[in-house]
């Protein structure tokens, strides 16, 4: 028994444990056959761990199982199958999720590394990915924010029903195709795969213009990603078209040799090889910089393929940004430097009267606790004197008291002599 869910970024086929727990992969063929898990988007995925997906509403705290139809608002979830334990142990394992009472609705997720033993006994592995590894892969690696979502949607488009041993019941209502996809139901606060929904952009193209603009969509969209993380300043940047990549250099070329070959173009505003920074050795390539684009191009129909040092070169037309990214970076820094300047040299603003109630709040407070400290310090002073004045009188009277004795002893001497 399989069931192949086809997502944006492929197909994934599992195999069902029905034997083992059949009420479990019931739930998951009857709400496949509804066409329940359509556009349901992968909410959570935790790199090397887990992606977890089912949630119609996209907020991780939605989704019921199909018992619910069946049996009324009661039979919402479902209580989980303990018996046989299976484990976490495969990379692949497709598991129902516990909602914190041991009972499960709709949403489901996948492992995405082996050997997930703090997953045992609380979720409910029903089966297992038999194909699509390469999607599991793209998973993986999706670029995610502090609460896991990814920021480019991935979504479950249609789900593939190959074999089902289970009899439908009458109740349920099942459609006859897939469903259009609401406005509702595709609108996302990230990068979104809606476009790919846009009939009426692509309407009439053929297969290669639509083969186009779905590339063209999907690299605006990893540009938006590249600039949510801070690797772009901008996501329409684009490289510049008057520096060229040269390539498959002699270690022995320097420099001043590429920028005097390369020069009879036009005019060179920078020629650099690129070298490691440790050992100073050439990497074999080179960024070129032309006053003009014309300039550029001329030097790339011409030299291309050309021997150089017993090296046959190829150049191309630098795709990097890095140094455009330098330079606003750069500009940025400035920029902060110039306001920070200009907020120290900016006259102190007046205080308003409730700063300067504050602040004479915490004055008060401050001469408060001096006052009751000196005033501790004060009784302390007095108790050590009351203490020494105490000892003294003892000792004085210690001393009397024997003072007296040796007279009396005295003076009984005397009278018996």
């Amino acid at each position: 028994m399989a069931v192949v869910l086809e997502t944006t970024l492929g197909d994934i086929t599992v195999d069902l444990y029905h034997e083992e727990r059949p009420v479990a992969c019931k739930n998951f063929l009857l709400l496949c056959q509804m066409k329940y898990y359509n556009f349901c988007l992968f909410h959570s995925i935790q790199t090397n761990f887990i992606a977890q997906t089912g949630d119609p509403t996209g907020t991780g705290r939605g989704g019921e199982s199909v018992y619910q139809q069946l049996y009324g608002e009661q039979a919402k979830y479902f209580d989980m199958e303990k018996k046989p334990l299976i484990k976490h142990r495969k990379r692949g394992a497709i598991s129902m999720v516990n909602n914190t009472n041991n009972q499960h609705g709709s949403q489901f997720f996948f492992t995405l590394v082996p050997n997930l033993d703090s997953l045992d006994g609380v979720h409910t592995v029903f089966g297992e990915t038999v194909d699509g590894w390469d999607v599991l892969d793209k998973i993986n690696i999706a670029v995610v924010g502090r609460d896991f979502r990814p920021y480019h949607d991935i979504r479950i488009i249609h789900a593939v029903i190959l074999s089902n041993p289970f009899e439908v019941p009458a109740a349920l209502d099942i459609p006859d195709r897939s469903p259009s996809p609401t406005i509702e139901r595709v609108k996302s606060s990230m990068i979104g795969f809606d476009e790919l929904f846009d009939e009426d952009r692509i309407q009439g193209k053929t297969d290669d213009e639509i083969k186009e603009y779905i590339e063209e969509k999907e690299a605006q969209a990893r540009a938006q990603i590249l600039e949510l993380i801070g690797d772009l300043p901008e996501a329409d940047m684009k490289p510049p078209e008057n520096v060229l990549f040269v390539c498959k250099l002699n270690p022995v070329t320097t420099d001043e040799d590429l920028e005097t070959i390369f020069s009879r173009f036009g005019e060179i505003l920078s020629c650099e090889i690129v070298r490691d920074k440790k050992t100073g050795d050439s990497l074999c390539y080179a960024f070129i910089e032309y006053e003009t684009e014309e300039d550029a191009e001329r030097a790339y129909f011409k030299m291309d393929n050309v021997l150089i040092d017993d090296r046959r070169i190829h150049v191309d037309f630098s795709q990097s940004v890095a140094k455009a990214k330098w330079e606003y970076d750069k500009k940025q820094r400035k920029l902060k430097l110039a306001e920070a300047e200009r907020k120290r040299q900016q006259p102190p603003a007046s205080k308003s009267s409730s700063s300067r109630y504050r602040e004479d709040e915490k004055r008060r407070r401050y001469d408060d606790e001096r006052d009751r400290s000196s005033h501790r310090d004060r009784h302390h002073d007095r108790d050590r004197h009351h203490k020494y004045d105490r000892d003294r009188r003892y000792d004085r009277d210690r001393d009397r008291s024997h003072r007296d004795d040796y007279r009396d002893r005295r003076r009984r001497d005397r009278s018996r002599s």
